[in-house]
This record gives C-alpha cells, structure tokens and sequence, in this order.
C-alpha cells in the first residue's frame, strides 16, 4: 500500500475518533484511536497534534489519559491533497549541504594558512640570507 497524504490520515483519524466515540458512548482517548488504526502512539500522537493546529480536533488531558474531540471536520477540506515534499528529506539534504560548504571553508582557510605559511617562511629565509651576507661583508 502506498503511504498516505496527510489529508488522507486526517480522514482516517477522524473516522477512527467517530467510531471508537460510538463503540464507547464517550470521548475515545488517543490509545484507543492509535489501537483502532493500528499506528504507533507517537504517529498517533503527530497526526493529533497537526490536526489540533489545523483547529479540526482538540484534546483534553485527564488521569485517564489524553481524550480526542472532534472541533471542526470541516476544516479537513482544506488540508492539502497531495503530499508535500516530505520535511525530513528536505532537512537533511540542507543538513548535508551546509556540511559540504563547511568542508569547502575549513578547506579554503587551510590553504590559505599553507599559503601564510610558506610565504612567512620564504620571507623568514630572505632575512636569514640577508642577516648571513651581512656577517660575511
């Protein structure tokens, strides 16, 4: 099965809340959606907290544990349909960019301090020179 669009697990998590309210006759905590999916309770947890920023759900923490509450499935719609590029990709790839320009710096500055460096000698040597001409004469 490919993997779903978010728009696509937003629907899914919603319906899984509907249910799992109409099997219990209460508000369901996020276990039992995260159960009624068959998903991790972290992934559970990341769809929960996207759909309460998005204002579709919101969520109250009790002794019992965390308990769902549909705000406005409406605003579903307005979830993009298609998948966007996937964040963590993208975020490595600037990762590894910015490490390759690092290597490019550390690498410009230490040929430019070999280059201070044989210059400072070729400079270091033209005094010694000078320095034993002068005894000689």
């Amino acid at each position: 099965m490919s993997k779903k669009t978010f728009y696509e697990s937003a629907h899914l998590f919603v319906a899984a809340m509907r249910i799992v309210a109409y099997q219990h006759a209460a508000a369901p905590l996020i276990e039992q959606v995260s159960r009624m999916l068959s998903m991790s309770l972290e992934e559970t947890h990341l769809i929960a907290n996207k759909l309460k920023e998005k204002g579709i759900i919101e969520s109250v923490e009790s002794a019992a544990g965390v308990r769902l509450f549909l705000k406005d499935h409406l605003e579903m719609e307005n979830l993009p349909r298609a998948e966007q590029d996937n964040a963590l990709e993208e975020e490595l790839k600037k990762y590894k960019e910015s490490k390759q320009e690092f290597a490019k710096k550390i690498e410009s500055f230490q040929a430019a301090q070999k280059e201070k460096k044989k210059s400072l000698f070729e400079e270091m040597e033209k005094k010694l020179k000078e320095e034993m001409e002068k005894k000689k004469k």
